[in-house]
């Protein structure tokens, strides 16, 4: 069974390689996260959970999760302590 931090784990995979690319932002839409993960898992809760607990402030909803209809957000880019540990100051 697919858990929220599968989806996660792909979705801070997404925000590196776009990081790296150079983005500014980073549009995803939750059926197309549940499909990029190699279980071939269908749109699910999890998915959305996962988008949802990533979402900063400036980050921006485009389309509510509805009905089971999915989401889809426009995360921006860098995002702060990407894959870093907090270390006090």
């Amino acid at each position: 069974m697919v858990s929220v931090d599968h989806f996660r784990q792909e979705l801070l995979a997404q925000f590196g390689r776009a990081n790296e690319a150079g983005r500014v932002d980073l549009l995803v839409n939750s059926g197309e996260l549940c499909r990029s993960l190699p279980t071939g898992t269908d749109w699910s809760a999890a998915c959305c959970d996962a988008m949802e607990s990533e979402m900063k402030l400036g980050d921006v909803l485009l389309v509510e999760r509805v009905n089971g209809n999915g989401m889809t957000v426009r995360y921006q880019l860098p995002r702060a302590n990407l894959m870093q540990p907090f270390l006090p100051m």
